[in-house]
């Protein structure tokens, strides 16, 4: 009792909290007893102070192992907030100069440092092994545990050093090692590895019940990414992806839509990457758009949606990106956006990998594969595959295939062929290659079994690929098979298989369904604000179009072009900084003749009580890429458009367009010192004067009214580039 009072005495006054979560009391309790201990608990389950408050308690110092120096830093900011002075806590690694190096130690070696935070790079040098043998170690605290593992989403080679680095430290130091994600697998690797198989191992449940899970196909994605993060503006959030190039890319198209975000990934300067953590710690920015790198023990708690661009590499992975949202135990949206192109990427990747590591992470993505197919509840397959058995009314609808309407079949008659067949063939064959016999594939492994020979081989081609998938995935997840991790996922009869084949029941499972085909929505009924064309919308500004001309004494089609004002009566924009989104529609334009266009589209929303679109416009940076931007500089410069087309390896027809579409979209090009010298000034002033007064602007229409004998295509178009460039824009 009087340990428990001593605990709860210390949580008050180094953390603030008055009660212990979940088994943070009895884990703490046996690191003060000086126990090797083992502890698996999700993201957002209170980890740290596993750790740190025995720490604060213990005689000399905890040594922690951390894979990444953000995370060192985030929790050593945290510890000397709460500790009150700096040398509570510190960091050693190779982002600190010898002086910085030299005052960790001096602090460590006077006693007044609780917590020592380490790499595994840095703890295998020979020079901090001996500063660790000259002091006082109370513990040692391996934080995510799961990089040991090479069946472990993050492996890294380093941590299977850890051990023999300990042992060289001093025997019998106390160990605790926790992670947030562990199959079964990873678990047994993690306790053999570091010689703890005897430690008291504390395993909490993995199910996030705030935590709202999704997998949508992979369509329009960055549209519907930017539709999604305007729709929770405010929000803080996460959107992962697999390269850095498409980190930029998405984060630019972010920046450009209205949403403060920045890019995160290894090839920006640590720096940056420091500045653009804290800047999400405190708010200055809404959104990260990273690599895996990002996020690894941040401890921001109102983390409100977890966006995957890519599907992931693994499901502890997903699992781990996951988690980062809701810690606070509020609202928390984890989407993954899922194509078949993602998995051949992915499998690509281990193409040249040693076979036994290819084999190991093809299996992995196997199941990241089977999870985004199934129709089954998102919650009972994560926790299926942490080795958690959870009946799936207690999702609470809490995952879009429980909200969804799901196509069921009876499935005893497949489930039974399937764990006879499994039984027959000697539990020597993983789910790929029982489906392979069914539908008929006689590979070179199939026939070398002879088993393009047995009954069952094409047996299952009728009701098709899906139903097999949906089939072996859900006789795994109800445990009538499991996986053999240690052999190639291959395929073992359980009990409960046993007894069902012994004993079959009525049973209907769920059927998968084709992730690669976009779903419609039921409401996609053409409305106002859903794409479709509103015609009398349309009709009102081509009017409001032809009035301004005739104010201003210029053709309709100098204010804006048709198209432009089609786009408008699909997206309906009503201030000028949603006009300028319009294509044809650049800054010049819309400070020239917008306003009067906003307050119509304005009032007829208001008048009609339309719904807009969320997602109104995307803006692209294609009217700010490259080219054009080189183009525009070029022309500032007055070389000669041949010359720039030259030097771009484009023709001349090309560079024409280009110039026209960057005229177009509002920007105002003065080409004079260019069209002065191939076309004279009284044939510039008949053409320009003539497209003042003609109702379009086609050239073809312009070439039959000036003679095509007296004017070719080209200087139509340049001169059709200078009226709408200097009346226009």
């Amino acid at each position: 009792m009087q340990i428990k009072k001593s605990l709860i005495d210390n949580l008050q006054t180094f953390f603030g909290f008055d009660n212990f979560k979940g088994d943070q009391e009895a884990i703490i309790t046996s690191i003060l007893e000086k126990k090797d201990t083992f502890v698996i608990m999700p993201t957002g389950g209170g980890k740290s102070i596993c750790y740190q408050l025995p720490a604060l308690m213990s005689e000399g110092t905890a040594i922690v192992i951390s894979p990444l120096i953000a995370l060192m830093k985030n929790q050593v900011d945290q510890l000397r907030a709460f500790g009150g002075y700096d040398s509570i806590a510190h960091f050693l690694n190779s982002s600190l100069t010898k002086t910085e190096i030299t005052k960790v130690k001096e602090d460590v070696t006077a006693g007044q440092t609780k917590l020592l935070y380490v790499a595994p790079e840095s703890l295998t040098k020979q020079e901090n092994i001996d500063f660790l043998k000259s002091i006082t170690v109370s513990f040692v605290a391996v934080d995510e545990a799961h990089c040991i593992s090479e069946w472990g989403h993050d492996f890294r080679p380093e941590y299977r050093k850890i051990r023999q680095v300990i042992n060289n430290i001093r025997e019998n130091i106390p160990v605790i090692a926790l992670t947030a994600t562990a199959t079964p697998k990873v678990q047994h690797d993690i306790q053999k590895n570091l010689q703890m198989t005897k430690a008291n191992i504390f395993k909490s449940s993995f199910n996030r019940p705030n935590l709202y899970y999704e997998v949508k196909p992979k369509s329009d994605v960055l549209k519907e990414i930017i539709r999604y993060v305007k729709s929770n503006l405010g929000k803080s959030g996460i959107v992962y992806c697999l390269s850095r190039k498409k980190v930029e890319e998405v984060a630019n198209a972010l920046e450009i839509n209205g949403v403060k975000s920045l890019p995160y990934h290894a090839g920006l300067d640590p720096k940056v990457r420091a500045d653009t953590q804290d800047k999400f710690l405190m708010e200055d920015v809404d959104v990260i758009v990273a690599t895996i790198a990002f996020g690894m023990g941040i401890d921001k708690p109102d983390v409100r949606y977890v966006i995957h661009h890519d599907i992931p590499k693994s499901m502890e992975g997903y699992y781990q990106e996951t988690g980062r949202a809701g810690r606070d135990g509020g609202e928390g949206h984890c989407l993954a956006f899922y194509s078949d192109k993602d998995v051949e990427k992915l499998a690509k990747f281990m193409k040249d990998k040693p076979v036994s590591e290819r084999e190991i992470g093809t299996q992995i993505l196997k199941e990241v594969i089977d999870y985004s197919e199934s129709a089954v509840c998102r919650r009972k397959q994560i926790l299926h595959y942490f080795g958690e058995n959870f009946n799936e009314a207690g999702c609470n609808n809490m995952c879009d295939n429980c909200r969804a309407q799901k196509q069921s079949f009876n499935a005893e008659e497949h489930l039974s062929k399937v764990l006879n067949m499994v039984q027959e063939f000697g539990e020597k064959f993983d789910d790929h290659y029982v489906i392979n016999v069914l539908m008929g594939q006689e590979t070179a492994q199939i026939q070398s079994y002879k088993h393009h020979q047995s009954s069952y081989f094409a047996s299952g081609k009728a009701e098709g690929l899906f139903l097999w998938k949906s089939v072996l995935r859900q006789a795994v997840l109800n445990n009538f098979l499991a996986k053999d991790v240690d052999n190639f996922g291959l395929l073992r009869l359980t009990k409960n298989g046993q007894s069902y084949l012994t004993s079959p029941y009525a049973l209907r499972f769920v059927m998968n369904r084709p992730m690669d085909i976009p779903e419609k929505d039921d409401d996609s009924a053409v409305q106002h604000g859903s794409g479709a064309l509103d015609t009398q919308l349309l009709q009102m500004l081509k009017d409001l179009r032809k009035k301004i001309a005739k104010q201003k004494n210029l053709p309709p089609f100098v204010i804006f072009q048709d198209p432009s004002l089609e786009e408008m009566c699909t997206h309906y924009p009503i201030n000028m900084d949603e006009l300028k989104h319009i294509s044809g529609v650049g800054n010049g334009k819309a400070s020239k003749f917008g306003t009067p266009f906003i307050e119509l589209i304005n009032k007829y929303v208001e008048d009609n009580d339309i719904d807009r679109p969320i997602d109104f416009v995307v803006k692209t940076t294609a009217n700010k890429s490259a080219l054009k931007v080189s183009i525009i500089q070029n022309i500032d410069r007055q070389i000669s458009l041949e010359d720039i087309a030259a030097s771009k390896g484009i023709t001349y027809e090309e560079i024409l367009k280009e110039v026209e579409s960057i005229v177009s979209s509002g920007t105002k090009l003065n080409l004079n010192y260019f069209i002065d010298e191939v076309i004279d000034e009284d044939r510039q002033d008949e053409v320009f004067d003539y497209f003042k007064t003609a109702e379009v602007d086609s050239i073809d229409k312009a070439l039959e009214d000036l003679g095509s004998d007296d004017y070719n295509r080209e200087e139509i178009q340049l001169m059709r580039i200078k009226f709408m460039s200097e009346l226009g824009n």
